[in-house]
């Protein structure tokens, strides 16, 4: 599960939104740390995006299509409206990466989703998470995808995995004296 957001408070729209996916899940969620990244294929002056990165495991019974169904509805919980620009900026955005080896092509849902694998805002938070994973129709793994995707100049960490914005870490960090 991929979350985006570029306008509001971001950062906050994607904590809340990750504590949410906890009632998806039949167990503990993993997530990637918080990252700033590039609008890609936006409208001119479309503002920087925070993105992240979710796995978990469905609950049983859950098909792609229920939860696909489920995390639109909390897309609009979160102020999401219907677009009127491809790819304009929104408080929130949710999108289906994978769902085990479930492969679908329907109209509202396709599966591995067609454009995660070029995708540098989504294969470097999901690298940290499942470097190994092989989406459905590809051959190289997530980390081997990364590798050869294009540098995002405005591509940084926000926040780690761990939790702890990472001012805080850098700061912590020269405050350590070697003993």
């Amino acid at each position: 599960m991929a979350l985006g957001a570029n306008l509001g408070e971001a950062r906050r729209t994607l904590l809340q939104a990750m504590h949410r996916l906890r009632q998806f899940s039949d167990g503990p969620l993993s997530k990637s740390g918080i990252w700033q990244t590039s609008p890609v294929e936006c409208p001119p002056g479309s503002p920087l995006f925070l993105n992240a990165v979710v796995g978990f495991r469905p609950r049983p019974g859950q098909t792609p299509e229920s939860l696909l169904a489920r995390l639109q509805e909390l897309e609009r919980e979160f102020g999401r409206r219907p677009k009127h620009i491809l790819n304009e900026p929104r408080p929130l955005d949710l999108d289906l990466i994978a769902f085990g080896g479930e492969v679908r092509a329907a109209p509202k849902l396709t599966l591995p989703h067609p454009r995660a694998h070029l995708r540098r805002f989504v294969l470097q938070p999901l690298a940290e998470i499942a470097p190994a994973l092989v989406l459905p129709g590809q051959r190289a793994t997530v980390a081997e995808l990364l590798e050869r995707l294009p540098v995002d100049p405005h591509m940084k960490p926000v926040r780690t995995i761990r939790g702890k914005p990472l001012k805080r870490l850098q700061r912590a960090r020269r405050t350590v004296t070697p003993g």
